[in-house]
């Protein structure tokens, strides 16, 4: 029996669906041992990508650190494992940019396995009207409320600054790879976010978006977060309140809902050497059935576009994947050369300081702009 190591992130989403997959039988006839192993999310985040492909054959990675595994030459593409075609029928399978996002350097390093983005939580108990559509009514609420948080903890305050640039028709270093925001719009974003996080509950300050979600789940004190990545878990919760999820907010009515691109894809590392028994698993996890049926039901939040609209799927997880559906598909995609994830955690640091201090916005947008053209030069120098 072959065994391949594999590794994942410590969540009912980003474990359970592989484990149980890895020991369905037509796994286990296929002469396949699958031991899927957990690390804490922000493992990903300071654990050098290389160094986790040496010690397993897959290993699961956010898109922003393909820059890093291209740069170490540790996983195998996509093209050289399942040929363009299977890479292309898998693109147009995949919701918004969720497949697109591993391309780098001219080729796909992971299979998008979970499809997640920036959408807006609340608790629709306590709003009336339901979800504020724009961000000039989110502050309305904020002002009124007091109970409107910022998701700010570790990289999520460079985030959704990223993300509110979008929703202003500023896609973050789009159209010129060497700026990250014009003055004019990232003036707007931080005057905007720093109002916002001078209202906002201290109580989840320090709070991941999973703690944000779990607070909202079982307190009243925060009652919308604008930006956070969807969790479906929490949309059909088996404790606690009912977390409703909706599109991001949009700058104007009928704009971009801005919002950043998340998820997590299965890297196939070059240690291993996947045989037809593997490559065969790995696709039945991308598989109508896998995806509407096996994928949702174990906790999983599938990447396959008929999944999001399926009737069956919405019923039973509170129409989280229809109401936010138009968010992913219009999701921003984050730079991803190598030394961008550093930049990502050093801006929001930043940003955190300066909301706290109520930092005028000229210095700070020029600190993010320096701090992102380092990072990014000592990208391109390795």
């Amino acid at each position: 029996m072959a065994t391949i190591k594999a590794l994942t992130w410590d969540h009912p989403r980003g474990y359970n669906a592989l484990a149980a997959a890895s020991k369905r039988d037509e796994v286990i006839a296929a002469g396949l041992d699958i031991q899927w192993e957990k690390q804490p999310l922000e493992g990903f985040e300071s654990h050098p990508i290389a160094d986790l492909c040496a010690r397993y054959d897959l290993v699961v990675i956010d898109h922003p650190h393909v820059g890093e595994a291209v740069a170490g030459d540790c996983l195998r593409s996509l093209e050289s494992v399942f040929g363009e075609d299977t890479v292309r029928q898998l693109g147009a399978d995949s919701i918004g940019p969720s497949l697109s996002s591993y391309r780098y350097a001219g080729k796909h390093w992971a299979l998008p396995l979970d499809a997640a983005t920036q959408v807006m939580a609340l608790r629709a108990d306590h709003i009336e009207g339901g979800a504020p559509k724009t961000w000039d009514a989110v502050l309305d609420v904020s002002k009124r409320t007091g109970k409107v948080a910022l998701s700010l903890a570790g990289p999520h305050a460079a985030l959704s600054f990223l993300s509110i640039a979008a929703a202003h028709g500023e896609p973050p270093a789009e159209a010129d790879p060497d700026m990250l925001v014009s003055n004019e719009i990232g003036r707007a974003v931080y005057d905007l976010m720093s109002e916002l996080a001078s209202h906002s509950p201290r109580s989840v300050r320090d709070k991941n978006p999973i703690s944000i979600l779990g607070h909202m789940a079982h307190e009243a004190d925060v009652i919308l977060c604008p930006l956070v990545y969807g969790y479906v878990n929490y949309a059909a919760p088996t404790e606690g309140h009912v977390v409703t999820f909706a599109d991001a907010p949009r700058r104007t009515p009928g704009g971009r809902p801005g919002s950043t691109l998340g998820g997590t894809g299965i890297g196939i590392s070059k240690r291993c050497d996947p045989g037809p028994e593997l490559k065969a698993h790995l696709l039945w996890l991308m598989s109508h059935d896998a995806q509407i049926g096996f994928i949702p039901g174990h906790d999983g939040q599938p990447s396959r576009r008929e999944a999001w609209h399926d009737a069956g799927v919405n019923a039973r997880w509170g129409n989280f994947y229809k109401n936010t559906a138009e968010t992913l598909e219009a999701a921003y995609v984050r730079p991803r050369h190598h030394g961008y994830i550093a930049f990502q955690g050093k801006a929001s640091a930043l940003l955190r300081d300066a909301f706290e201090a109520r930092a005028e916005a000229s210095g700070v947008l020029a600190r993010l702009q320096e701090l992102y053209q380092a990072h990014r030069r000592a990208g391109e120098e390795r």
